[in-house]
This record gives C-alpha cells, structure tokens and sequence, in this order.
C-alpha cells in the first residue's frame, strides 16, 4: 500500500512538473502597459513600473509578445521590454530564447482569454468586436467613419449646391418676371400717355376754316 501512494506521488510530481516549468521570471526595463492582447492597440489594464518582477507565462511565436503576469494580474507586454536571466545575464526576451528559458510558445484568442481574466473590465462588453483583431477594429472602422463622414458631406454639398441652383434659378426667374412686368407697365403707360397727347393734340389742333376762310367767304362763320 505505501508502495501504491508512493508511485501516486511520483505520477502527481511527473505531472506537475511541466505546469512548474511553464513560467519564466522575468524583468520590466521600463514602465510598460500591461495590455489586454498582443498589441498596442488592445486596452490597458495595468502598468509595470521598471524594474518590476513579472512572471512570463508564455510568448507568441509570430510576434514578439508575451503574456505575463503582474500582482495577480494577466496581460501582454512587448518582448523588447522584457528582460531574463540566461546565463547568468539579462537577455530581452525573444524567440531564441523561448525554449532556453522554459517558455512555452503560445496562442491568443479574445475570447478564451478575456473570458478567463477580463469578465470585470468595461472593454470585456466589446469582446465580439475585438476578437476580429484590433487592427480591424480600429483601421477598418476608423476607414468606414471616414467613408461615411465624406458621403455625408458629399450629399450635404450636392445638396446645398441642387437648392443653391434652385433658389439661383428661381431668383432669376423672378427677376425675369419683375423686369417683364415693369417693361409692360412702362410700354403700358407710354402708350397711354401717346394716346393722351394725340387726344389733347386733336383737340388743340385748329379747324382749317381758321386759315382758309377770307373776308366774304359765305363758308365762312361770322
């Protein structure tokens, strides 16, 4: 029996033993974001002042990340801002030096891992939108706003330069018409005032007895 647990034991140790070796120490060198994901863009959830002791729990094999943790806490941190002890000096932690060093290479996914670490954070609400990568999320969203404003601004051009043409033609118009109606009223009143002359004409105008008639003429009125 005490042969049996002890192989248990053993088995339980064999077993533990890679969880153990899936950590690595390592070193900020500077104050560093501590980020939600394997880039810049991901949202910050603590910051590592220099020098600060971190425990690097695995690194990305296409990028220079890692994911470590800080005081309980879980995050990424840039591998140039990284540092380990490899052979009795500090190394920045890199690719070459994963497997020295006993860190296991690794993948991200949003989802997995803010479900894990994350459930507290206001930006955990937008994990369906991270986990299309934060440069879709930022560049093509930030293209299609900028789409937007410029159809936006387009339509309001075309429509202020569409009522703009209106209210030109239509002013013109106006004006046509006032021009015409003043041009009829002025014909209107010289053709009156023609027709006032020639009345007052008619009737100035002397009968042409007046010079005709001589001294015995019986046409004549006395």
């Amino acid at each position: 029996m005490k042969n049996l647990f002890v192989k248990i034991a053993a088995v339980g140790l064999l077993m533990l033993a890679p969880a153990v070796a899936q950590a690595a120490e390592g070193y900020s060198t500077a104050n560093v974001n501590m980020r939600a994901g394997p880039s810049t863009r991901y949202p910050a959830v603590a910051v590592i002042p220099a020098g600060s002791s971190v425990e690097i729990r695995g690194c990305l094999s296409d990028v220079n990340w890692c994911d470590v943790e800080f005081y309980g806490g879980r995050g990424w941190v840039s591998g140039q801002y990284v540092q380990a002890l490899y052979q009795q000096r500090r190394v920045y932690v890199g690719p070459q030096y994963y497997r020295p060093l006993g860190i296991p290479m690794i993948r991200f996914s949003v989802d997995n891992y803010w479900d894990r670490y994350y459930r507290n954070r206001d930006f955990y609400r937008d994990r369906d939108r991270w986990s299309r990568g934060p440069d879709y999320d930022y560049r093509d969203r930030d293209n299609r706003d900028r789409d937007r404003d410029r159809d936006n601004r387009d339509r309001d051009r075309n429509w202020r330069e569409r009522d703009g043409d209106r209210d030109g033609r239509d002013r013109n118009r106006d004006w046509r018409d006032d021009n015409q109606r003043d041009d009829r009223q002025r014909g209107d009143r010289q053709r009156g005032e023609r027709q006032r002359d020639d009345r007052r004409g008619d009737d100035r105008r002397p009968d042409r007895r007046d010079f005709d008639c001589r001294p015995g003429d019986p046409s004549c009125d006395e």
